[in-house]
């Protein structure tokens, strides 16, 4: 009776180690071990001489005979069936190549890489978080009450059931998380994706790119603030712009202020990007409110800061004059061709 058993797993070795090289052998092995007068079909006519309390385990061993040798028949077949010479005629390698389009680099990209060269040349470092963010990061950390607006579903994709959990709406998560985890002097820009649920169209978009900035030390004041922010402007807008700050309110910067620009476009005389006012918005700013530092345990009586952001959408509709935000993610080769040159 044990030879029975022995006898196939012998069989099994067998087929484990069998390697034919060419199809006729691989045929052979088709025959020998799967034909219709193959070795398993004398072994599994073996089981009648066992008793019946083995076959069971006879028949799991022939059935895991049976797979084992299905198995590599049809490994080796793939094996050999796409190793095939090629028919196809080989092609001249010694004629000239074709010349290949070189890609350039999305609008987006440009206008973001340039925001960050220009603040990185006045001590300013990369920082980058999560783009799923919790409640405290997002929203609490940041002097936002409960009953804010901005932690309405119509404006926030929440995660989970209790929205402690969301795709964050603004980069200004990290700037929680740098003052948590470090001391002052903190000087930092914060480039990301956020998302807001919004509708899509020409001047909105459920996805979108910021760039936040926050320098956090003894003694900042609103004029450092007012100063960076037109060393920047005139570094990616030209010499000639000038800002100005208009009263606003952000939760977590007091005093805040809208920002805008001089419109590099028509010189200030009326057009139809600064809509004939002279000026145009690029983004927010303000000193960081006392109580963000207290929830980031930092002492607001021995720091102060000032924090902004810009979305990288409006600067680049300014740069380049794409006032479409869906353009920007179709990838449409014939917009993206236009960029060659902006690199």
């Amino acid at each position: 009776m044990e030879e029975i058993f022995d006898r196939a797993y012998i069989v099994l070795e067998e087929i484990k180690i069998s390697s034919p090289e060419t199809v006729e052998a691989l045929e052979q092995f088709r025959i020998q071990y799967l034909g219709t007068k193959s070795v398993l079909k004398d072994l599994f006519g073996a089981m009648a001489q066992l008793p019946s309390e083995r076959k069971k385990e006879y028949g799991q061993l022939m059935n895991m005979l049976k797979a084992a040798a299905e198995k590599k028949f049809e490994e080796l077949k793939v094996m050999f069936e796409t190793s095939k010479p090629s028919t196809k005629e080989i092609p001249d390698l010694t004629a000239p190549g074709f010349n290949m389009p070189l890609g350039t680099r999305h609008p987006l990209s440009i206008v973001k890489n340039r925001i960050i060269e220009i603040f990185s040349r006045i001590g300013f470092t990369i920082a980058e978080g999560p783009e799923i963010e919790d409640d405290w990061h997002n929203f609490t950390a940041l002097n936002t009450p409960q009953d804010h607006p901005a932690r309405d579903m119509q404006d926030t994709f929440f995660l989970t059931e209790d929205k402690n959990y969301m795709l964050r709406t603004h980069t200004s998560s990290v700037q929680i998380r740098k003052m948590e985890s470090e001391k002052p002097p903190l000087r930092y820009i914060f480039p990301g994706r956020v998302y807001r649920n919004e509708t899509i169209s020409a001047r909105a978009h459920c996805t979108f790119h910021q760039v936040e900035g926050l320098y956090i030390d003894d003694n900042v004041s609103f004029a450092d603030l007012k100063q960076t922010m037109l060393y920047f402007a005139q570094e990616m807008f030209g010499k000639n712009v000038q800002i100005r700050f208009r009263p606003s309110f952000f939760p977590f910067t007091e005093p805040s202020a809208e920002m805008d620009i001089s419109c590099f476009i028509c010189d200030q005389k009326g057009c139809v990007v600064c809509k004939q006012s002279g000026w145009v918005e690029i983004g927010g700013c303000g000193m960081v409110d006392p109580s963000v530092l207290e929830n980031c345990k930092l002492d607001p009586k021995k720091y102060s800061g000032f924090a902004f952001g810009m979305g990288v959408e409006r600067i680049t509709q300014l740069k380049f004059r794409v006032n479409d935000l869906r353009l920007y993610f179709e990838n449409d080769i014939r917009l993206l061709k236009q960029f060659s040159s902006a690199v």
